[in-house]
């Protein structure tokens, strides 16, 4: 593979990525015909097929998930020098890939904005996907960082608290549990409950928490996202179990309330993950860094109605402080 080119390796990285041969046109700026010559030339000089087609989807062969694995770590070699040689002239930038899982995107753009304000020479990848994509994403070592409620642990990582994560019930303004002061479970046993997909994470700290508390939903709706989950209730569908970081703009308009369910909000953590064995590049060790250090501040307010901080925030903050 001597005469292999960074070009060839580029383009079969993203036909990789995609498993399509037209979206890695697309991304990188080539006609199909120029895509398939790229990779077929570079099968020639392997002497193996990286690809198979079966049906209409695209499969890597062994030799292909080999091949890729060594164009991503060519191209990691390749930013760790720029980056290297940019620092020792003094330049303040470089290239960063962050995976947030969806139920972030509602203030990871907000973070991003905080940190470019410091550092305005970043190149930004940013990525929304359901956790399985950010988990894989993240095996692939095609992120540097991951913003997730629960990290993996089908691989070794460092995932570190950055800021606490309230969950919450909630239901359609009016609805006619929203004006008592304490609502049980029990109260909710006639109600259909609106949940996420197997494998969310809210979906699987929802059914931690029923168990805990002996509860059994009577029916249940199952979607795929959040905001299908926010428009379903809001007409009244049923309630829901949600990140309150989700909710901010629908509470403000009073379409949506949450419930005093007794038991929440439920509190979990936001991370910040990396593999265990990934060198973090200058940039990302920076906005590592800066989500240890001031991400739970900017995040607290996100979702409460008034855009104040939720008290369940307020008191996480405060123990974070005092440790």
């Amino acid at each position: 593979m001597k005469n292999v080119t960074l070009r060839q390796l580029r383009v079969f990285e993203s036909v990789a990525r995609h498993l399509s041969f037209s979206r890695a046109a697309e991304e990188m700026h080539l006609t199909q015909p120029a895509v398939s010559m790229q990779v077929r030339q570079l099968e020639e000089m392997v002497g193996l097929p990286l690809t198979e087609q079966i049906g209409k989807k695209i499969f890597l062969t062994a030799a292909g998930d080999e091949v890729v694995r060594h164009a991503r770590l060519v191209a990691l070699q390749l930013r760790e020098a720029e980056e290297s040689l940019a620092a020792m002239k003094g330049v303040r930038g470089g290239e960063l890939h962050i995976g947030v899982v969806s139920t972030a995107k509602h203030f990871a753009p907000r973070l991003l904005t905080d940190f470019r304000a410091s550092h305005p020479g970043i190149t930004l990848r940013l990525g929304v996907h359901n956790r399985e994509i950010i988990v894989r994403q993240l095996a692939n070592n095609e992120i540097d960082l991951a913003i997730m409620g629960r990290p993996p642990l089908e691989f070794a990582t460092v995932a570190e608290r950055f800021a606490p994560h309230p969950l919450v019930i909630i239901a359609v303004a009016g609805h006619a549990l929203a004006g008592r002061k304490q609502v049980t479970l029990a109260d909710l046993a006639g109600e259909t409950f609106l949940i996420r997909e197997p494998g969310s994470g809210t979906r699987t700290a929802m059914e931690r928490f029923f168990v805990a508390a002996k509860f059994t939903p009577g029916a249940i709706f199952e979607m795929s996202s959040n905001e299908t989950i926010k428009q379903a209730a809001m007409a009244g569908m049923g309630v829901a179990f949600i990140s309150e970081h989700t909710i901010g703009l629908e509470r403000s308009a009073d379409k949506l309330v949450v419930l005093p369910v007794e038991g929440t909000p439920v509190l979990r953590d936001w991370y910040v993950v990396h593999r265990e064995e990934k060198q973090l590049l200058p940039i990302a060790t920076a906005f590592r860094d800066f989500l240890l250090n001031g991400g739970a501040e900017a995040v607290a307010g996100i979702g409460s109605a008034s855009g104040s901080t939720p008290a369940p925030a307020r008191k996480a903050l405060r123990k974070k402080r005092a440790t």
